[in-house]
């Protein structure tokens, strides 16, 4: 079904894997093309709860984009590559009402970063090495590398990493609060597994309006409490809702239906 990637489903956690380990698994227009569908498809898959998204081999989740492929770009290409990208992978994925867990392998570099930083959360193993080197080709992030680094590690700090076009490695990244958890590679999918068997427990319904609530303040122009207390009422009108309450009142475990 795919070129660049593989998807497999255990136990209502789809994981969608960038397979180009020739290539360090770098994200050409295929790859973007493929995540997409992917993603749309986990999203779409009701027994889906969690996605984890993660890269081939032991060297690198993403290890950027494929340069090759827009070198010779004019201005409005550039611009229309940034756009369709944004719409088509990151924004899509930040967007999601699955959650998604990036399972950062390796090397996460410019396009690569901006994967992990589109997902909900991240962890990395203790070989992994994160960075936006994007300005020492003359060019600077263009899938949501400089509005959603600075959102999670802070201005100062996002403005030395984008202009260094320097890497931190895991324990520095966890200390930005860039990723939350650093392991061994060993212990890197389990670890993400189980955080993701932590999430499907819930209610499902109520995560996407969390989802949704979180992005909201980072919105301009959006009000996030307004859309928290929209988001708020309107869990009271599922069904997640009444058996959640209904459990906790009778003392026992919810069963969601995801409704």
């Amino acid at each position: 079904m795919y070129t660049n990637i593989l998807t497999s489903y255990n136990n209502g956690i789809t994981t969608i894997t960038v397979n180009r380990p020739s290539k360090l698994n770098a994200l050409n227009k295929v790859t973007i093309q493929e995540l997409h569908a992917a993603f749309d498809i986990a999203d779409k898959d009701t027994n889906t709860r969690a996605i984890i998204v993660t890269g081939s081999g032991e060297k690198a989740f993403v290890a950027g984009a494929d340069i090759s492929e827009f070198a010779n770009f004019s201005i409005d290409q550039g611009k229309e590559l940034a756009a369709k990208g944004q719409e088509l992978l990151f924004d899509f994925v930040a967007n999601l009402s699955t959650p998604v867990i990036a399972a950062i392998n390796g090397f996460a570099l410019g396009g690569g970063l901006e994967l992990a930083m589109a997902a909900h959360f991240r962890l990395a193993s203790n070989n992994a090495k994160m960075g936006l080197p994007e300005v020492s080709l003359g060019v600077i992030p263009g899938y949501g590398g400089t509005q959603r680094l600075s959102q999670l590690i802070g201005k100062g700090r996002a403005m030395e990493m984008i202009m260094t076009a320097g890497m931190i490695d895991a324990n520095q990244a966890l200390a930005y609060g860039l990723i939350n958890h650093v392991v061994s590679q060993e212990e890197l999918v389990p670890l993400t597994e189980k955080l993701a068997s932590k999430v499907i427990r819930n209610s499902s319904v109520a995560i996407g309006a969390a989802i949704k609530a979180i992005n909201a303040g980072y919105e301009d122009g959006v009000d996030g409490f307004k859309t928290e207390i929209s988001e708020f009422g309107k869990c009271f009108g599922t069904e997640d809702f009444k058996e959640g309450t209904t459990a906790f009142l009778e003392k026992r475990k919810a069963d969601f239906p995801g409704k």
